[in-house]
């Protein structure tokens, strides 16, 4: 779940006792996204001058802020996991900055709200869940218990293989613990879509719903994508949920101090025009007319425009330029007069027709006339977000991504069905009570963080063979140039970002 930073934050700069020596730069970074910071500090810990540009004026990518009439919204970004990916990086770092960065679990996932009335609360505690699962929907505690073992399963046998490594190297292949990873594989979900594979291990509608929605978290259809994919719910209730102490901008506030300790030269406000290819092999970047060497580039970019942008006499391939994007999202950020208890930190309101939705959001391109609604309020655990008797409302329901669709019908349709559902499933008559709002669509996720057609996450999810069909994170035309971020292997989102940093690090030789 997921966005931008606002035009109105601060503008970044660097102390120049921070800058690295002028001179030609080891390695560069294009765009400062999560990956784009992740991949400039271990660059930096592998003995590279690094320099990252970026087009707008500070870093963090998706993860971002707005403030406004004395509320703060996390902009994109709303959930946290696997929180060892960013300690990972203070560590490689040797830094005592990662005192600063707090970040609590959470003993409540998510709170989820049915058109009948059934509500259940997802405790962290898997027994204590299952338990208050069954007594709201009527399912048997023990399948839910088998679920979530089988979404460890699959994490333990998959997870080594799909999120830490190249799948485009042959050497990622050749060990015996991949070889058995192979062999498990029939038993992994592979042949079952993942609500085929709900639906069967949970013998509940209410229930498959609700493991069902994990396929948003890469922007798929569980009515299509593989049953592997449930190996996200382990992300959650097997790995742990957390909240980072300033919200999620925090993440990118912590990163962005921890490379510019490290020496990590930024230059903001500075678009690059042209990644330069010399025999084959990428030798650094033009900004306008100015030439910047380098032994490597590392590009964040979305891969999309990375190719129709900054590598004008190499294209992406046919295959890649027609794969599925992924869904994208309407936003609308509400500082509200009220105090509801009946909602949490996360909160899932379902759709009544679950299938429609995914079919009308990948066939028809269009907003169902019945959506799903997130809404996240970071007040009920920082009171300073929202001021006193307030709550800030992160509103969200998933949207196609941007293929020239009227915006500002589907948005004003999108508001006041949202407004009804909340009225009907809670009780709360909201419309009176929003003091501030912000609406973030397709399009201005498009301009505002370079994602292709808005979409979230690249591509979609939708085969068998999707993670397989991503763009590797390295280039097999040009030498010295590879690439991280949600757009490429592993897939979107920031744990995923921060692990494709991580696969381009395997990737780079050290320069010590």
């Amino acid at each position: 779940m997921f966005w931008y930073a606002d035009s109105t934050t601060e503008v970044f700069q660097v102390n120049s006792k921070n800058k690295i020596a002028i001179g030609r730069p080891e390695a560069i970074v294009i765009g400062a996204g999560v990956a784009g910071l992740a991949s400039s500090i271990r660059l930096s810990a592998k003995g590279y001058k690094v320099r990252v540009f970026e087009s707008r004026a500070e870093p963090g990518g998706k993860i971002g802020e707005i403030r406004s009439n004395g509320f703060r919204f996390d902009a994109g970004p709303s959930l946290f996991t696997m929180p060892e990916l960013v300690d990972e990086l203070f560590d490689l770092a040797n830094s005592h900055e990662h005192d600063s960065f707090e970040y609590i679990q959470l003993d409540e996932i998510c709170r989820y709200f049915y058109e009948d009335g059934t509500r259940l609360t997802a405790g962290a505690n898997v027994k204590d869940f299952a338990r208050q699962a069954e007594e709201a929907t009527g399912v048997d505690s023990t399948r839910v218990l088998k679920h979530l073992k089988k979404s460890q399963f699959i994490y333990e046998t998959t997870g080594f293989i799909f999120l830490e490594r190249s799948l485009h190297k042959l050497k990622s292949y050749l060990s015996l613990k991949v070889l058995v990873s192979m062999l498990k594989l029939p038993f992994l979900g592979i042949s079952k879509s993942m609500h085929q594979a709900n639906q069967h291990g949970l013998q509940n509608d209410k229930m498959a719903q609700l493991f069902n929605r994990y396929a948003t978290y890469n922007g798929s259809n569980p009515y299509i994508a593989p049953g592997v994919l449930n190996i996200i719910p382990h992300l959650e209730f097997g790995k742990g949920a957390f909240f980072p102490k300033g919200g999620m901008i925090s993440i990118r506030n912590a990163l962005f101090k921890l490379a510019v300790s490290m020496g990590v030269e930024f230059q903001f406000n500075t678009l690059v025009s042209e990644i330069v290819v010399e025999d084959k092999k990428a030798v650094g970047v033009k900004v306008e007319d100015e030439f910047y060497p380098s032994i490597h580039v590392v590009c964040n970019m979305d891969v999309f425009y990375a190719y129709s942008k900054l590598l004008p006499n190499f294209n992406l391939s046919a295959r890649r330029k027609q794969q599925e994007r992924s869904s994208s999202a309407i936003i609308f950020y509400w500082g509200v007069e009220i105090e509801r208890p009946e909602l949490g930190l996360h909160n899932i309101l379902f759709t009544k027709d679950s299938k429609r939705e995914f079919e009308d959001l990948f066939c028809e391109k269009n907003l169902t006339v019945d959506p799903t609604i997130y809404i996240n309020i970071t007040s009920k655990l920082q009171q300073e977000d929202a001021p006193a008797n307030c709550e800030n409302w992160f509103v969200m329901v998933n949207a196609p991504s941007n293929e020239g669709q009227d915006w500002d019908a589907i948005i004003d349709r999108a508001r006041e069905t949202i407004l009804q559902k909340i009225n009907r499933v809670i009780g709360i008559d909201v419309r009176e009570h929003i003091l501030t709002e912000e609406i973030l669509d397709p399009r201005t996720i498009d301009t505002k963080t370079m994602s292709y057609q808005g979409s979230l996450y690249g591509t979609s999810s939708n085969s068998k063979f999707s993670a397989f069909f991503r763009h590797p994170n390295f280039s097999k035309e040009i030498g010295n140039l590879y690439f991280c971020g949600g757009s490429v292997h592993p897939g979107g989102g920031i744990p995923l970002a921060l692990s494709s940093a991580k696969i381009v690090d395997q990737l780079i030789p050290s320069a010590k």
